[in-house]
């Protein structure tokens, strides 16, 4: 008995004995570690072993292989369709110091039993610091819009336009939108998780649906009474005419209830003209140039038909002081029957034939021209591509049902488009009257290319504002993304 109790205390000695050497061990493992000026061992940023370097080592080290993770682009998918992120387009970065920072602090926070507590934990068990990454939300979620605008499956809003002695009544068709917090987390987790590179988003969508015709908006938006047109000099004011035109709502309403899946209806309307027009009144109405733009164009027959088609229909335009400008509206839907053409376009990230195509043409020289008129500029996208006709950042797409072109007269006085397309050169001027309610300025437009990437290009575009030859404003207009060719 005697002789099992001496070997239990024997036992007992032995196991205190080494504890008390291990702990002897980690004590001394630490009192090296508070006084010296490294990470403690067992330390690991983003599966980087930092362990017994300084931080600055540890910022270098880190740096570099994190550099050479994020050196590369997310893919996204939908349906048949691919497009590219690259993590720079939204400056994603480490917080790598501020993890260098936490894992520098392990066993040194100043109670000494905490930090032989967390020295001892660190030393037998390891740990892995996850840096924090940072990232540019708005450019992240402006790139997804830009995505967005170019899924295939668009919604079409039920919409309509005049046509000669018809208005048109388009219904709308359904379309793929984008859940964005739910893609932008995504991606945020795949950027951290550095697991990307093999890795193939589903971008992730919903359906929207398109409003209901509304048979008597509509016919409140068409209607009017009949007025001649005519001017003043004191007060000096343009009065356009306005042509009388009404329809049957009842009867339309109706004939949508009837058939409800028809892609288009056609209205007739009942005019009652003017005696007297805004052309009749020529030019002395407009007698200032506000604003002029050209765009050089290659005299293709079909492309330089849609050209002209599209420019006669917003030559002429009269747009009153606040009243809007649409470029879908005063244009209307490009068909056949209207004489369109098939010539390139941008389709679904590449270049094809479609009916219309180069029409943008004469949308990017108006956009042109009315910021020089000082135009107030509510709708605007640009292309896919850098168009050949203007550089980037200085571009407008339409496509009829889901992308305008919009601006408000923002002067006290009436404007007036003139557009030609003659000569290999598409022209718009805008026409008005300089007073003394309108401030002046000399406008220009700056276009900065701001970044360059793999498969991108990203401008940025001011309007700069000039009197008596000094900068008195600089406008940022926009920030466009565009794919490489």
């Amino acid at each position: 008995m005697v002789k099992k109790k001496n070997f239990i205390l024997t036992y007992l000695l032995l196991i205190a004995f080494v504890i008390g050497i291990l702990i002897a061990g980690i004590v001394s493992f630490y009192v090296v570690h508070k006084n010296d000026n490294t990470i403690q061992s067992g330390v690991y940023i983003k599966g980087i072993n930092v362990s017994g370097l300084s931080k600055d080592e540890a910022v270098k080290l880190v740096q570099e292989n994190l550099d050479l993770e994020l050196n590369d682009h997310l893919i996204l998918k939908y349906k048949n369709y691919e497009y590219y992120v690259e993590v720079e387009q939204f400056d994603a970065k480490f917080d790598i110091e501020a993890s260098v920072d936490l894992a520098y602090q392990i066993g040194r926070s100043g109670n000494f039993f905490k930090d032989m507590k967390d020295f001892g934990s660190v030393l037998l068990s390891k740990i892995d610091v996850d840096p924090v990454l940072q990232y540019n939300q708005e450019e992240l979620l402006s790139y997804l819009e830009v995505i967005q605008a170019q899924l295939p499956d668009q919604l079409e809003q039920s919409s309509y336009y005049v046509d000669d002695d018809k208005v048109m009544i388009t219904n709308g068709k359904n379309g793929a939108k984008i859940y964005m917090d739910e893609l932008e987390k995504t991606i945020i987790e795949e950027v951290q998780d550095i697991t990307y590179k093999n890795t193939c988003i589903d971008i992730p969508t919903y359906t929207e649906y398109p409003d209901q015709i509304n048979v008597q908006a509509i016919h409140d938006d068409v209607y009017r009474e009949m007025q001649n047109a005519y001017f003043t000099t004191e007060p000096r004011m343009v009065y356009a005419e306005v042509t009388g035109v009404d329809f049957n709502v009842g009867a339309v309403e109706q004939a949508i209830s009837e058939n409800p899946n028809v892609d288009e209806y056609a209205v007739e309307l009942t005019f009652t003209r003017p005696e007297v027009t805004v052309n009749d009144l020529g030019m002395d109405p407009f007698p200032d140039l506000l604003g002029t733009y050209s765009t050089k164009y290659i005299n293709n027959a079909d492309r330089t038909t849609n050209l002209r088609l599209a420019a006669n229909k917003i030559n002429g335009k009269v747009i009153m002081p606040d009243e809007s400008f649409s470029f879908n509206k005063v244009v209307g839907r490009r068909t056949a029957a209207a004489g369109y053409k098939n010539a390139a376009i941008f389709s679904d990230g590449q270049v094809t034939d479609g009916l219309g195509g180069g029409i943008c043409q004469i949308t990017s020289t108006l956009y042109n021209a009315v910021v020089f008129a000082n135009m107030k500029i509510t709708s605007r996208r640009n292309h896919m591509f850098v168009p050949s006709y203007v550089t980037g950042g200085r571009d407008a797409t339409v496509v009829y049902g889901s992308t305008d072109f919009t601006f408000q007269n923002s002067r006290s006085y009436p404007i007036k488009l003139v557009a030609t397309v003659e000569g290999g050169r598409a022209t718009v001027n805008v026409y008005g009257y300089r007073n003394e309610n309108d401030p002046e300025y000399d406008i220009s437009i700056e276009t900065n290319l701001i970044k360059t990437t793999a498969k991108s290009l990203v401008y940025d575009a001011y309007k700069i504002y000039k009197q008596n030859g000094e900068v008195v404003n600089r406008e940022k207009m926009s920030r466009d993304t565009y794919k490489k060719y």
